[in-house]
C-alpha cells in the first residue's frame, strides 16, 4: 500500500517553470500574425459606408417605432373610453387590423382601474344651449325707467 506520507518532495512537479513557459508563449506575437491581422481588416471608406448604411436603418427603425406609438395613442383616443390615451401601455399586439386585442386591452384596464375611464357629464351642467325663459320685450324694458 502506498501512503501519501511516503511520497517524497521530489515527485511534485515544478509548476512555476511550466507557468513561465506558457506566459512566454502567449506574450510575443510573431510578425506573420500581425500581417494576417492587417490583411483581415477592411478599408476605412468601406467601414464608414457600412456605418452610414446601418445608421440609416436605425433611423428608419426608430421612425417606424415612433409612428407605431403615435398610431396606438390615436386608436386609444378614438375609442373614447379612456380619459388619457397614454394610460394604456403600448404593445404591438394592439395594432392588429381587426382591433379586437386593443378593445380587450382597454376592457381589461377599465376592469382593473375604473378611475381611468373617461368622465361624461350627465344632466344639466349649466353650459351649452338652454331653453329661452320667455320673449324679450324691448318696449317693456325702456318703459320701466
Amino acid at each position: 500500500m502506498n501512503d501519501p506520507q511516503d511520497q517524497t518532495v521530489d515527485e511534485v512537479p515544478d509548476l512555476e517553470s511550466e507557468n513561465l513557459e506558457e506566459v512566454s508563449d502567449t506574450e510575443s506575437p510573431t510578425s506573420s500574425d500581425l500581417e494576417s491581422e492587417q490583411d483581415d481588416t477592411f478599408s476605412r471608406e468601406y467601414v464608414e459606408k457600412l456605418r452610414q448604411e446601418n445608421g440609416k436603418y436605425r433611423q428608419r427603425a426608430q421612425r417606424a417605432d415612433d409612428l407605431a406609438h403615435r398610431l396606438h395613442r390615436a386608436l386609444v383616443a378614438a375609442d373614447g373610453r379612456l380619459q388619457d390615451p397614454t394610460d394604456l401601455d403600448f404593445s404591438d399586439d394592439h395594432l392588429t387590423e381587426d382591433g379586437v386585442s386593443l378593445t380587450e386591452a382597454i376592457d381589461d384596464l377599465l376592469k382593473r382601474k375604473p378611475h381611468l375611464a373617461a368622465r361624461r357629464p350627465i344632466g344639466d351642467v349649466g353650459q351649452g344651449a338652454t331653453t329661452t325663459p320667455g320673449e324679450v320685450n324691448l318696449l317693456g324694458i325702456l318703459g320701466g325707467r
